[in-house]
């Protein structure tokens, strides 16, 4: 039976993942013919490649020439344990990379270069021949989770839940029991000092200090279970953003450890925040059940998931899983009032979402447009 023909070209392109750069001022589409580099807001075409050949995933370096591709889809472009390092100013592969098993996830900066297999992540130099730095080994980690900011890198521990948080400069290595679960989705904020996670479960994202990884805050998506498709720290490092497969964006207020005051949910009483919005009286009962007095988003809107199925059409390494990024609900802030949300597929979709005070004095998020970004809408 050919479960391919979904993917037919005749019917157009087809996304196999997108992925913001490190500022979310671009974001980057691997195709089952190559891949394509678009600005973020507004949302155009900047760069496409055509291969002839699938990219299951293009990560860029910054604004620069330089993306990390691995092959996907129906017709790789490469096996699926290489990585490439591709030179868009000439046209080729500068660096190559070659591993055991399937790559999952890479992250990139001026000088690493981080790579997550199944059950280990390899962090490189960023030269020509790369230098290996260190191999961390890790518990499953099929959604190739890693974090790589300028100083720390985190990324999934040796036992499911766990976090491993290692200082670039030191080598230093903390362990944060983040979850009981394993992990499902996690995110740095740009200047390093927090770290959210999710787990399988979905249903809380714990923050912790990544200064002595002590937990700060729970944040409550929801009451059922969920699959969290992306987690991203605003600009300001003080608004989180998180999607799932409920179709919904949440948006939560982030206490920091440098500035304890800016609207933490925290530091005044539940019924200041989230709280009695909530649940009204409910949330002035001291003996109810703690999901009641939990941390709840103070606006949420909901974007397109889309409810297309492509057999066969995704990267799908071994265990049968998706590739590293999440296949729809990819967050990106380029600024504070400002939220991108991406979706893969045959249907890829940028929606640009706003936060704004109303005259009640609540912020609301509100949808601004969409669009999509493989042509016909």
């Amino acid at each position: 039976m050919n479960t391919r023909q979904v993917i037919d070209e005749s019917v157009g392109p087809f996304s196999l993942s997108a992925t913001f750069n490190n500022d979310n001022s671009c974001f980057s589409v691997g195709l089952d013919t190559g891949f394509c580099v678009f600005n973020a807001d507004p949302c155009e075409l900047k760069v496409s490649r055509d291969f002839n050949a699938g990219i299951g995933v293009a990560v860029m370096l910054g604004q620069t020439n330089y993306l990390a591709i691995v092959g996907g889809g129906r017709q790789p472009k490469f096996p699926q344990n290489k990585l490439a390092i591709w030179d868009d100013a000439k046209q080729k592969a500068v660096i190559t990379l070659e591993f055991r098993t399937s790559v999952l996830g890479v992250r990139l900066s001026k000088s690493r270069i981080v790579v997550a297999l199944l059950n280990s992540i390899h962090i490189f130099a960023f030269s020509n021949p790369p230098q290996k730095l260190s191999v961390f080994e890790t518990t499953d980690n099929p959604m190739g989770l890693a974090c790589l900011g300028q100083k720390l890198l985190a990324f999934p521990g040796r036992s499911p839940g766990q976090v491993q948080l290692v200082e670039l400069e030191t080598g230093n290595v903390s362990i944060i029991p983040a979850h009981s679960s394993p992990l499902r989705a996690m995110t740095l904020s740009p200047d390093g000092e927090v770290l959210a996670t999710a787990s399988e479960m979905g249903t809380l994202v714990r923050v912790f200090s990544t200064s002595n990884c002590t937990k700060m805050a729970e944040l409550r998506r929801g009451v059922d279970q969920a699959v969290i498709f992306s987690l991203a720290i605003s600009p300001s490092n003080n608004l989180l953003a998180v999607t799932s497969d409920k179709s919904t964006l949440h948006v939560f207020d982030l206490p920091h450890p440098l500035n304890p005051s800016h609207r933490n949910p925290l530091a005044s009483p539940p019924s200041e925040e989230g709280t009695n919005q909530k649940w009204g009286i409910l949330g002035k009962i001291p003996l109810l059940p703690r999901v009641f007095s939990d941390v709840y988003s103070f606006a949420s809107a909901p974007f397109e998931i889309g409810d297309e199925s492509a057999p066969g059409s995704h990267y799908v390494p071994p265990l049968g899983t998706s590739f590293g990024r999440p296949l729809k609900g990819v967050i990106g802030w380029p600024d504070d009032q400002t939220i991108l949300v991406l979706g893969s597929g045959r249907d890829g979709r940028w929606e640009k979402f706003t936060l704004r005070e109303g005259g009640d004095g609540k912020r609301y998020c509100m949808r601004e447009g969409w669009k999509r970004y493989l042509g016909g809408g």
